[in-house]
């Protein structure tokens, strides 16, 4: 009776320790796989412009994004020459402000009304401010 008692005592003992050693190499391999996630949600804001949004089953998924950003390579100059030399009345011609703006506006309208596709909401209001901010774009680009 007491071999039988000493027995479990060893292997509750031993299950004890691999439940330790498979809780600390969860929590590793958690840490790796969310710091994985973090540099590949940089790298996806970095290089399109956007934040990289998770499954609809993962509600929440907050990091601080890094202050400093990957300075990019600068392109040759031989190249930005050839193309200075191509277009010279594109050199000339700066954009209007008004209508950079305008731009931009639009493209985040569109870009929210992807979204809003894709979540499966209403989308009316969205079209509707797409709608009014390319009629401002084009009376701004008309000649005065």
């Amino acid at each position: 009776m007491a071999d039988a008692i000493s027995e479990y005592q060893k292997w509750k003992q031993q299950g004890e320790n691999l439940k330790m050693q498979a809780k600390q190499a969860i929590e590793s391999r958690f840490r790796e796989l969310l710091t994985e996630a973090v540099s590949l949600a940089e790298e996806y804001r970095a290089d399109f412009g956007t934040a990289l949004k998770p499954p609809s089953n993962i509600t929440a998924f907050r990091f601080k994004a890094s202050g400093r950003t990957k300075s990019r390579k600068p392109a040759k100059p031989q190249a930005a020459k050839a193309a200075e030399a191509a277009r010279p009345e594109a050199k000339e011609k700066k954009p209007d402000p008004k209508t950079a703006g305008l731009e931009k506006r639009l493209a985040a309208a569109k870009q929210k009304l992807e979204d809003a596709k894709a979540a499966g909401a209403p989308t009316r209001s969205i079209e509707d401010r797409i709608y009014e901010l390319d009629d401002a774009l084009r009376l701004a680009r008309q000649p005065a």
